[in-house]
């Protein structure tokens, strides 16, 4: 990985880790539903301009059932789960428990793709659980129902975009990546806006709420996109792939140094295991390569 490489890097991990801080000062004042649809609505109008400036042209119309799809299980559905989870959870547990997208993914992968389930994999799902347990319980919060509602919010959104990652491999081809992203956010808003209009926000928000907010969809969407795929075209899937070990340490940071969130031993071990859990099922960490290293004759 060259230099620029690790430099996008570092900071799409520090931008989508920094996503749940924002959704948490922003989501109180303005509703799940209805801020996770400005952030969709906006970024997707923000790509199709910039794909228009580009002189690119998007492949949406034609493909527009399978989109309503996508939009749903990609960003529409997750988004508003994780928005009304962090009403309740800190942004730091919300970051590490959604880290736990990749452990989903092969795991829906295997029923729905076919792909192997390798004994690491295996070892990696059972870690997983056993670090988002840790997570839950270790942390300094009461554990109630609500807790725990959230936290089943949160690997419903995981499951959410596992099925949706393994949807859209199977439904489309031949579609460049501006044309997916576009796409999948302008049917996101289109179908969150009945429920969002519906419920809108009862008094002005804050200026925090509204900063918040614009950082969520410029930075943590719009930008954090052309960075995501930049990796994936310069550098490949599995390296960009890596940037999901990164996440939960930058949310767990920034969490601590903007919202003052405690960070007990419970949820450092929790992390741990977590990221453990992440390698093992995404093969950045096998045992076959380790061994490979030590013994290269």
């Amino acid at each position: 990985m060259s230099l620029a490489q690790l430099a996008a890097l570092i900071t799409l991990a520090a931008f989508w880790g920094a996503s749940y801080i924002f959704i948490r000062i922003a989501v109180e004042p303005l509703g799940p539903v209805f801020l996770m649809f400005v952030r969709v609505a906006a970024t997707g109008l923000i790509l199709v301009v910039y794909a228009r400036l580009r002189g690119q042209r998007l492949h949406i119309r034609g493909h527009w059932r399978k989109f309503l799809v996508l939009g749903f299980l990609g960003s529409a559905l997750p988004f508003s789960l994780i928005a009304w989870a962090e009403l309740t959870v800190t942004a730091s547990m919300a970051a590490i428990l959604m880290s736990t997208t990749p452990l989903f993914t092969t795991l829906v992968a295997a029923v729905g793709l076919g792909e192997e389930l390798t004994p690491a994999k295996l070892i990696g799902a059972v870690l997983g659980i056993i670090g988002v347990a840790i997570t839950v319980g270790g942390s300094d919060m009461t554990l109630n129902a609500e807790v725990i509602a959230a936290t089943l919010a949160l690997l419903g959104a995981t499951l959410s975009y596992a099925v949706g990652g393994v949807f859209a491999k199977r439904a489309f081809t031949g579609l460049n990546n501006m044309s997916m992203s576009s796409g999948q956010l302008i049917a996101a808003a289109f179908i969150s806006a009945p429920v969002a209009l519906a419920d809108l926000p009862q008094a002005a928000p804050p200026a925090e709420a509204v900063w918040a907010t614009l950082a969520l969809i410029l930075i943590c969407t719009a930008l954090a996109y052309q960075l995501y795929y930049y990796l994936i075209i310069s550098a490949g899937p599995t390296k960009a792939l890596t940037v999901t070990l990164l996440i939960p340490v930058f949310g767990l940071i920034f969490g601590a140094m903007w919202l003052q969130e405690s960070i007990s031993p419970g949820i450092i071990v929790g992390l741990v295991i977590v990221l453990l859990s992440v390698g093992l099922v995404t093969g950045l960490i096998s045992p076959k390569r380790a061994r490979t290293i030590k013994n290269p004759s």
